[in-house]
């Protein structure tokens, strides 16, 4: 929600930001890690969600409720010899965990070698023969976990162990000629908040191939910016507000903020610093690409952490100085 806010440039009041975070600390526990709830278990997802939120709130209140010390602690127990992260203490594996980790941390300014040991390799296993990548080794390629893998493979800073050939490939068919929104998997219908999962990645992909091929490379559009701007704006809006999967569902505040992310994914774009050593905004002369009308332009999304970069600077800032044990 506080995502979707700042996509629609709605600033919080003061009240606001203060009642998010101390609903947040209603949710962490002594891990330093963040259940979904109040008295549920710490999971990497839910940690990463509040984190985030955290950082758009961006106040010093906000900063304080993270305990690094124990967030650190409590991810390594969490970390496996084969280079995943458990979701939560005796939960399942797979590539979501390393980005929500790696996003996590990164944030944080809590990036050390042990976390990162063999996550690449792991990453690089679980592409498929479609050029997609699965949860784990040897399982269907998802959006998703695409994204989530694709993600922490540029935190990583190893992009150039995927097939970034048949990933293109796989990533440019997801999006549908007929319907102009992206599906999840082969053969699946679409749903809006892929518009993210899915064109999220390809920010990424543009970058990884600018690298590897020049920057002439990465000025491509990869896909239809001005389709998938057509899809959300015609079949995902709600007709009382939020935004939706496709028309015959009702809005929810999770494919609001994804299908808005989205859209601004759509419309700006990225490309490699050298010098950040990040993915910026690269609208330059060609500008933004906005289908209707001008005030339908949202402000760009970081295509690594999905908060808007202010917030990604403003945060890792604030968390400049290491802790002595990362």
């Amino acid at each position: 929600m506080l995502h979707g806010l700042d996509l629609l440039d709605e600033p919080l009041s003061q009240e606001v930001a203060s009642r998010a975070v101390k609903t947040l600390a209603r949710c962490q526990n002594s891990t330093g890690g963040f259940g979904g709830g109040p008295g549920q278990i710490s999971h990497v997802a839910t940690t990463y969600a509040a984190v985030n939120a955290l950082a758009i709130v961006g106040t010093q209140e906000a900063y304080d409720l993270i305990d690094r010390s124990a967030l650190l602690d409590w991810l390594r127990r969490l970390k496996q010899a084969d280079g995943s992260f458990l979701m939560h203490e005796g939960g399942e594996l797979d590539v979501r965990g390393i980005y929500c980790v790696l996003a996590t941390v990164k944030l944080l300014n809590i990036v050390s070698p042990d976390l990162a040991a063999n996550s690449e390799q792991f990453i690089a296993c679980s592409q498929t023969y479609e050029g997609g990548i699965g949860g784990i080794p040897g399982v269907e390629a998802h959006g998703g976990y695409t994204f989530c893998a694709f993600a922490a493979m540029e935190l990583l800073g190893k992009t150039e162990l995927l097939d970034l050939d048949k990933l293109s490939r796989w990533l440019c068919f997801r999006q549908l000629a007929v319907e102009k929104g992206f599906q999840g998997r082969t053969n699946k219908l679409v749903d809006g908040c892929y518009s993210f999962w899915q064109g999220g990645a390809f920010p990424l992909l543009e970058c990884a191939l600018a690298r590897r091929d020049g920057d002439e490379a990465g000025k491509v559009d990869l896909f239809n910016r001005e389709a998938l701007q057509e899809y959300i704006l015609i079949c995902c809006q709600g007709e009382r507000g939020g935004l939706k999967d496709k028309p015959d569902k009702n809005p929810d505040y999770y494919h609001t903020c994804y299908v808005l992310s989205g859209l601004s994914i759509a419309q700006h774009r990225y490309a490699w610093d050298p010098v950040q050593e990040d993915i910026i905004v690269a609208d330059g002369e060609r500008g933004p690409v906005v289908v209707g009308n001008g005030q339908n332009l949202l402000p760009a999304t970081h295509p690594v952490h999905n908060i808007l970069p202010r917030h990604v600077t403003r945060i890792r800032a604030h968390f400049a100085q290491e802790l002595p044990d990362a």
